[in-house]
């Protein structure tokens, strides 16, 4: 059964150690700066949601949950794109290359839906996700939850978003 669980003092070491394809490396930033960046969001109007994947009692992967995403780069004097202000993001969600093709990524997708449903910030429109464009996998998954391509870009990577 796959759970999430919040990112603690007893789980964070394996969970930075989780590791990527070398293929997928360009995909996904690290855990241990998205942890990073869970903790200084503190300091900007974004709210972060780090979790570590289970299942069962094994840590298969990575998820980042995040509100008011686009504080990061009001921070930095940088103008964000619309659907990352006051909606609901998926900023990262990997599973370790041991446990890919064993249907995690979905069933975590999936979990993160359900938990931006219960609105921990509030209401919102969207939630967004982002991804490069070569990622074909991610791009397919993404889209079979309903995800739609908005037309905007955050960074290199092109935005979806999905009605709340």
């Amino acid at each position: 059964m796959v759970r999430l669980e919040k990112i603690n003092p007893k789980n964070v070491w394996e969970v930075i150690d989780l590791k990527l394809r070398k293929d997928q490396k360009n995909f996904v930033c690290s855990n241990s700066v998205s942890i990073i960046q869970a903790y200084t969001a503190k300091e900007t109007k974004c709210s972060a949601f780090p979790f570590a994947v289970y299942n069962d009692k094994k840590i298969v992967g990575f998820l980042m949950v995040c509100y008011n995403e686009g504080a990061f780069y009001e921070f930095y004097n940088e103008v964000p794109p619309k659907s990352l202000v006051n909606n609901y993001s998926i900023c990262r969600i990997m599973i370790d290359k041991r446990y890919q093709g064993r249907g995690y990524g979905r069933q975590t997708l999936k979990l993160a839906l359900d938990f931006v449903r219960t609105f921990p910030c509030g209401q919102a429109e969207y939630c967004e996700i982002s991804y490069e464009p070569e990622n074909t996998v991610a791009k397919a998954l993404y889209r079979s939850f309903g995800f739609e391509e908005n037309g905007e870009m955050d960074g290199d990577e092109l935005v979806a978003v999905l009605k709340l």
